[in-house]
């Protein structure tokens, strides 16, 4: 549910490939944030999706749920940084991915060239 302060107003939002299991949200202005499931349960992506928008603005595969059905890549809630907007998803294991947003549209951060050069 979405809620306008200013009047009150309430509002059913769609949440692309949501599943409680796997999704852990995180927020950033009208920015969401969160690990999803495909419709036949057997992969999981980083989802990045926008207020108002009917389709997210990033939808990457990052992993496969096994056999036992615990997923591949089980991550934790994403991150944001404001400077510039960027949103971090950190496996379990320890793995990241990060992504900076513009507008409606995402890239995605090379982290080890970063680390390099703040060396």
């Amino acid at each position: 549910m979405l809620v306008d302060r200013a009047t009150g107003h309430l509002s059913q939002i769609s949440l692309p490939n949501f599943d409680p299991t796997y999704s852990a949200t995180s927020w950033y202005r009208d920015y969401i944030s969160y690990c999803g499931l495909s419709e036949d349960g057997k992969t999981v992506y980083a989802i990045v999706a926008q207020v108002g928008r009917r389709k997210p603005i990033l939808k990457k595969s990052v992993g496969e749920v096994k056999d036992d059905g615990k997923a591949a890549y089980e991550c934790s809630t994403p991150t944001w940084q404001r400077q510039p907007v960027r949103v971090s998803f950190q496996s379990q294991e320890g793995q990241k991915l990060t992504f900076t947003v513009r507008g409606h549209a995402v890239d995605v951060v090379d982290d080890t060239a970063e680390e390099e050069g703040t060396e």
